[in-house]
């Protein structure tokens, strides 16, 4: 049980699931907004994103085997713990049952057009695994797509059947401050991906996979990203100088647990030279998400 779990990151699903159920309970229902899926039908959403995003995970660990046993040989599941088989029948569990969910929850809503949406996440996620993934840029942009989606995807199933022209401005006002949310995930994820690239340098050389490390080298890489973390920092900073000035509660979170980290990431990246050094930035960028997607709890006070 501890290897599948491994597998299919569940802390890395905790999260997705963690950050719908904030949109959902902590943002747009104790603000009223007319929204469509009860209970069941929102855990129904909730199970397919977390499906799909573990078959995902599933895949690339199978195609990754080769470069997980250079650079992560004590993490390395598939071919110790699980059978290369067995994983591909889990990836296949996984994604099925994410996508039978997508098509019942999208006509539960009435727009069974949504169902492509499953379909395609399905598709990126194993393109990216056996292609993607080797060409520069192209599957760090399409993996932090992804991740953003999973939260649009919250907005595009509770808010957007609901629309009428009385509710439109409003139902459109929610729906952008979780595009902010989404733009912020994919932007610290986006940067993340590029640290892990740095980080895995050497078995992604000798497995042939050209990431932007690989053709950049390491220190243009770096500088890259150094100067890429200034546009969420920037980003954040004037969002609360702007929006939420007058709370001193609010701008003392984000100063402390948003900011300040960011901070900190862009210090540890001029610096960094080993690998424990990209390993540590990764984790404080996953913090950085986190305490970024927390404040949605803070709304009621804004």
């Amino acid at each position: 049980m501890q290897s599948i779990l491994s597998l299919i990151r569940w802390k890395n699903l905790l999260m997705i699931a963690l950050v719908q159920l904030l949109i959902k309970y902590a943002l747009l229902e104790p603000f009223g907004a007319i929204i469509t899926l009860n209970g069941f039908g929102f855990s129904l959403l909730v199970l397919a994103t977390v499906c799909i995003a573990a078959s995902g995970y599933i895949i690339n660990d199978i195609y990754d085997q080769e470069t997980d046993a250079i650079n992560k040989p004590k993490q390395q599941i598939i071919g110790k713990s699980i059978s290369e088989k067995t994983a591909y029948n889990y990836f296949i569990g996984f994604n099925v049952i994410g996508v039978l969910l997508g098509f019942y929850i999208s006509n539960m809503v009435g727009r069974s057009g949504f169902f492509a949406l499953f379909v395609l996440t399905s598709g990126l996620l194993y393109i990216y695994a056996t292609y993607l993934k080797q060409i520069p840029i192209v599957g760090t942009v399409i993996i932090s797509f992804l991740v953003a989606l999973s939260l649009i995807i919250v907005g595009l199933f509770e808010l957007l059947p609901a629309i009428t022209s009385r509710n439109q401005e409003l139902q459109l006002f929610y729906f952008e401050i979780i595009l902010a949310y989404a733009l912020f995930a994919f932007l610290i994820n986006f940067i993340r991906e590029l640290i892990k690239d740095l980080e895995d340098i050497d078995g992604d050389y000798k497995a042939g996979i050209k990431t932007l490390p690989i053709v950049l080298g390491r220190e243009r890489t770096n500088f890259i990203v150094f100067f890429l973390t200034f546009i969420p920092l920037f980003a954040i900073i004037f969002y609360v100088t702007t929006n939420m000035y007058k709370n001193l509660f609010i701008v003392g979170y984000f100063l402390l647990l948003v900011i300040a980290p960011l901070i900190l990431a862009l210090i540890w990246i001029f610096q960094a030279k080993l690998k424990k050094d990209y390993h540590a930035i990764s984790t404080l960028l996953k913090v950085i998400m986190l305490f970024g997607m927390l404040s949605m709890v803070l709304y009621q006070y804004i």
